[in-house]
Order: structure tokens, then C-alpha cells, then sequence
């Protein structure tokens, strides 16, 4: 029979040496060919190849009612002479740029948050500062049992 002091031994450097192998396989990365499919087997043909969330990225196009909005905002300070028509135009990217001018902005033409709180038109706390959590919301970031500085009491049977 053979004795454990020869066998443990060879048992751990099998087990090392098969798993250098696999830690060294996983590190490879060898290029895959695409096979061809046909749309009928493609369950996302047609839709690209990341997942959506649903959840459009980047600032929305203003409305028409909207533009009408700033427009006559613009008209009200001077800086816009035609007659707010709801369509963003050249005449009204320059007033745009010449109210950003008068008012200490950067004057770009485009609508950002600074622009459009001088205009009265933005949002109290958009750009001004880090969002806050409203009086009374918990975040599940700090309440989580991870983040506490105490032991949990779970852990201490």
C-alpha cells in the first residue's frame, strides 16, 4: 500500500498544476470567429448589441412651447428682437450667446442649467450644488449593515 506521505504530496502538485493551467487558459484570450446566423435564429436581430435600459442618455430637445419659453424670456431682457416663433434658430442661439455675455455666463448658445436659472426658467438647485436627499429618504447606501461602524448584533451569538 502506498503511504500518505507520498501521495498527499502528489495530490496537492496535481491539484497546483491543474489549476495553473486553467488560471492560465482563463488569462488567454483567444478571438472567436462570429458564425453567420439567420434572422429567423437571432432573437436580437435588428437591435444592437449592448443591452438598453429603457433610459434615454444625454438632455432632451426642448419642445416648441418651450422654446417659445425662452424665447420670450430672451425678448423680456433685450437680447432677442424677432417674435418668439418656437423654433431654435440662429437668431436665437445668438441671443442666447449675447444674454450669456451680458450676464457673466459662457457664452456658448446653448442651453445649460446657469442659463436657464439667470432666465428664471431653471431649476432652483440644478448646477448650483451636490444633490441632497430629501428631509425624512433613507439611502440604502448608508442604513446598509456593511457600512455601519457598529458590529452587527447577528454576528455576535
Amino acid at each position: 500500500m502506498i503511504s500518505r506521505k507520498v501521495v498527499l504530496p502528489v495530490l496537492l502538485l496535481s491539484l497546483v498544476a491543474g489549476l495553473g493551467v486553467s488560471a492560465e487558459a482563463a488569462q488567454t484570450n483567444t478571438p472567436k470567429k462570429k458564425t453567420a446566423t439567420s434572422g429567423a435564429h437571432s432573437r436580437r436581430a435588428g437591435k444592437k448589441g449592448s443591452k438598453s435600459s429603457g433610459r434615454q442618455r444625454g438632455q432632451k430637445t426642448p419642445t416648441n412651447d418651450r422654446i417659445s419659453e425662452i424665447q420670450n424670456a430672451l425678448a423680456k431682457n433685450g437680447s432677442f428682437a424677432g417674435t418668439p416663433n418656437g423654433k431654435w434658430d440662429d437668431s436665437t442661439m445668438a441671443a442666447v450667446k449675447k444674454y450669456q455675455a451680458a450676464h457673466g455666463l459662457n457664452p456658448t448658445g446653448r442651453l445649460d442649467a446657469p442659463t436657464l436659472q439667470k432666465l428664471g426658467l431653471g431649476s432652483t438647485t440644478a448646477g448650483v450644488a451636490a444633490p441632497q436627499t430629501p428631509p425624512g429618504a433613507v439611502s440604502r447606501l448608508s442604513s446598509s449593515k456593511f457600512n455601519s461602524a457598529e458590529p452587527s448584533t447577528e454576528n455576535q451569538r
